[in-house]
């Protein structure tokens, strides 16, 4: 067999559904659309999409099909190669931000300023109790720092951030974090603004633009 280059990296996106004071989530329209979107405008090079996923912003009550998402990411990876690259790629919104954020991290805390979607309002709950305090941080051995600079010269307005806050967004980039490492696969948390700050067509384009930087920052 030939080769003809690095293998691709395999993605498994997730999104969130509508939840308290957003009931129009911009992530369930770039995850849902992005397929489409990449067929229109053509997928990146060393970019394949393994699955799309939409989960409820739930917590503890979404924790059973979160995980059925992460164990079908190494699953169908499995099947095909041990040697495959795989990255979670997580989208959640924050409705109060100008710009797209690139987490690096999660804290093992579960502080809900709300209820989520199915009732569960925790208050300093450890998100995995078996994985230490609540003080306990897990980072993406992504390179955050090079991935915002590539953005940012191709013209979206991005920043790091060390702060994904104490709600859903943290407590599933957390799980995904803890299960990247577990399985020897990648994970990442990007934040986007509402569609009333930063349009609809230029978060399709930067999701697009995040894959093809992702895919050569592996």
């Amino acid at each position: 067999m030939g080769s003809e280059g690095p293998p691709s990296v395999t993605f498994h996106i997730t999104g969130f559904k509508k939840f308290h004071g957003v009931s129009d989530n911009p992530t369930e329209t770039i995850v849902s659309n992005l397929e489409e979107y990449l067929k229109r405008n053509g997928t990146p090079k060393g970019v394949t999409i393994g699955s799309c996923t939409i989960l409820e912003t739930a917590g503890q009550g979404g924790r059973a099909p979160l995980y059925q998402t992460l164990q079908s990411a190494v699953n169908k990876e499995n099947e095909q190669s041990s040697y495959s690259k795989v990255i979670l790629l997580h989208f959640g919104v924050n409705s109060g931000a100008t710009k797209f954020a690139i987490e690096h991290q999660a804290v093992n805390e579960a502080t809900f300023r709300c209820p989520d979607e199915m009732g569960w309002k925790p208050q300093r709950v450890p998100i995995i109790p078996a994985d230490g305090a609540i003080s306990k941080a897990r980072k993406t051995s992504l390179p955050v720092e090079e991935m915002t600079k590539s953005l940012a010269k191709m013209g979206y307005d991005v920043i790091t951030s060390d702060d994904a806050g104490r709600f859903v967004c943290n407590y599933v980039y957390y799980h995904s974090l803890w299960f990247a490492e577990q399985n020897g696969i990648k994970s990442v948390f990007v934040h986007v603004p509402l569609f009333q700050t930063i349009d609809e067509d230029t978060q399709m384009r930067f999701a697009a633009s995040l894959l093809e930087v992702l895919a050569s920052s592996y």
